[in-house]
C-alpha cells in the first residue's frame, strides 16, 4: 500500500480515537469505578415470553435496559412459516418491561419497513433511541448494514437506509454497535467486515448524530486475529470492548478446536490502544460457542447467545443469556 492511503488511514484512526471523550455523567461515574477486579456472575437463562423454540440472537438493550431489542425466526415474522414451528427468515424483535425487577412483556414484531420478507438481525440502538442500525441480507447472500431513524416522541421508525460504500462493501458487514460522542453530537459505529468461516476483521467509522458516515471505515487496531472476530459491543465510556472470536486460547469444542469465546479488551482511555484481549472465563464461556455480546449501558450487564442444549440448556435453537457484575469494591 502506498505511504499516502496509509497516512490517511492512520488519520482516520485518530480521529475516531479523538471523538471518543465524553461528558455525560454517566460515562463520568463509569470512570470513577473499577470493574477490573470484578467477576461475571453465571449466566442466567432469560425464559419466555424472550427465548422461544426458535433462534434468538443479537440481543441488544436500550440504555434504560427497559427494551430488550434481539433477531428471532419465531412465527408472528414476515416470512413464511416452517414445519418446525417457526420461520424461514428473521426478523427484528422486541420485548419490553416497566421496571428493571419486572417482567418481560410479550416480545413484538417491530414489523414495516424495519423487517421484510428478508432477514434483519443485529439491532444497535443510539443512546437516545433515535437511531437504530441493524443488517439485513437474503438467504445466503451478502450482509449489508442499514440504519433507520425517529422522532424521539414517535416509536414509527423511518424506512432505513444503506450506510453506503464508507461501511458495505462487496464483502459481508454486520454486527453493528454504536458509541455516543457526547463532545461533538457525533459517534463511532464498530461493525466486523468479511465473510465467515473465513476471517472477520472488526471496523470503526465515525457518523453523524443522523446516522451519516464521515469517511471510510478503519479496522480496529490490536483487536484483530487470524480467524473470526465479530459483534463487538463496546462500554458507554468507550474504555471497554468485548467480541466473540475463535482464536488461541478459546475454550476447546469436543472435536479439540477452539470454540467460540467472549473476549475482552480495555484501555485507560479513548486515546490509547486497546490491550491484549483476554477470553473471559469457563463461569461464561464453555465448550460449546458463545456469540453475540452486549454490555448494558452501566457495564453492570453482559447479554450473549449459547446453543440451547449443548452446555447450559434452553428452549431450542440460540437462546440470549444474561449475566452481571458490580464495581470493584461495591
Amino acid at each position: 500500500m502506498r505511504a499516502a492511503p496509509i497516512a490517511r488511514l492512520a488519520s482516520l484512526t485518530a480521529l475516531l480515537l479523538a471523538c471518543e471523550s465524553s461528558s455525560d455523567p454517566v460515562a463520568i461515574k463509569l470512570q470513577a469505578m473499577s470493574f477490573a477486579n470484578s467477576e461475571w456472575s453465571a449466566p442466567v437463562h432469560l425464559d419466555a415470553p424472550v427465548n422461544s423454540a426458535c433462534q434468538e440472537q443479537t440481543p441488544t438493550l436500550s440504555k434504560d435496559e427497559l427494551s430488550l431489542y434481539f433477531m428471532s425466526n419465531r412465527r408472528g415474522g414476515l416470512g413464511n412459516d416452517t414445519p418446525d414451528g417457526c420461520q424461514d427468515t428473521n426478523d427484528i424483535w422486541v420485548a419490553r418491561r416497566a421496571s428493571h425487577d419486572g417482567p418481560w412483556e410479550t416480545s413484538e414484531n417491530l414489523g414495516p419497513p424495519i423487517n421484510t420478507s428478508d432477514n434483519e438481525a443485529g439491532p444497535a440502538l443510539s443512546p437516545d433511541g433515535r437511531l437504530l442500525f441493524f443488517y439485513r441480507w437474503v438467504g445466503a447472500g451478502q450482509r449489508d448494514i442499514y440504519v433507520s431513524k425517529r422522532d424521539p416522541n414517535d416509536l414509527g421508525w423511518e424506512t432505513p437506509v444503506s450506510l453506503g460504500p464508507d461501511v458495505n462493501t462487496t464483502n459481508s458487514e454486520a454486527g453493528p454497535t454504536f458509541l455516543k460522542h457526547e463532545g461533538d453530537g457525533d459517534g463511532t459505529l464498530y461493525f466486523y467486515r468479511g465473510d465467515p468461516p473465513i476471517t472477520t476483521d472488526l471496523y470503526a467509522v465515525r457518523v453523524t448524530a443522523d446516522g451519516e458516515t464521515l469517511g471510510p471505515a478503519v479496522a480496529v487496531p490490536g483487536l484483530n486475529s487470524t480467524v473470526e472476530d465479530n459483534h463487538a459491543s463496546v462500554r458507554r465510556d468507550g474504555r471497554e470492548i468485548f467480541f466473540n472470536s475463535r482464536r488461541d486460547g478459546s475454550i476447546l469444542n469436543p472435536s479439540g478446536q477452539p470454540s467460540f469465546d467472549l473476549w475482552v479488551a480495555t484501555r485507560a482511555n479513548v486515546h490509547d490502544a486497546w490491550s491484549t484481549p483476554v477470553n473471559l472465563g469457563a463461569l461464561v464461556n464453555s465448550p460449546a460457542a458463545e456469540f453475540h455480546p452486549n454490555v448494558s449501558y452501566d457495564g453492570r450487564t453482559l447479554l450473549f447467545i449459547d446453543p440451547s442444549g449443548a452446555v447450559r440448556g434452553g428452549f431450542g435453537g440460540f437462546d440470549i443469556w444474561m449475566s452481571t457484575r458490580t464495581p470493584s469494591g461495591h
